[in-house]
């Protein structure tokens, strides 16, 4: 199996993908990365740009624009969720991670609020407040 180099905040991400995105490219790529992490691929940590980011319209010149607010959500989820650059994990230790540090104690908002995703993420966070230890419950709409 593989690793995927991934950015902290988007195992929040990978909680709340409900088949939109930036570009088609983008949700190709953003599920064929989640199905093979569910399938047994693992994550490797990183502070930069990840296989997420790959199709992302921001990333730009091999930066991100949003750079500034990535960089703080990422600060974010590993210091609630107890997360180290290079730490090797996998999909179910993330889903565990955030939903027990992040999702049911209540700090979406504080780690990632001013995304422009926040407001359907949230939505869906307050559709399921006992959040599972699977994120798998989210749907495409």
């Amino acid at each position: 199996m593989s690793t995927y180099d991934l950015r902290p905040h988007h195992a929040l991400c990978m909680c709340f993908f409900t088949g939109r995105g930036y570009s088609a490219d983008f949700i190709a790529n953003m599920d064929i990365v989640l199905r093979d992490l569910e399938r047994g691929a693992t994550a490797r940590i990183c502070a930069g740009s990840d296989a997420l980011c790959a199709h992302c319209p921001n990333l730009q010149a091999g930066r991100c624009a949003s750079a500034g607010k990535v960089v703080r959500y990422d600060a974010a989820v590993m210091a609630l969720c107890g997360l180290h650059e290079c730490d090797i994990v996998t999909a179910a230790e993330l889903r565990r991670a955030v939903i027990g540090n992040i999702l049911r104690p209540g700090k979406l908002a504080a780690v990632c609020g001013d995304c422009e995703w926040s407001g359907l993420c949230q939505r869906l966070a307050n559709d399921r407040p006992d959040f599972s230890a699977d994120c798998a419950h989210v749907q495409p709409l």
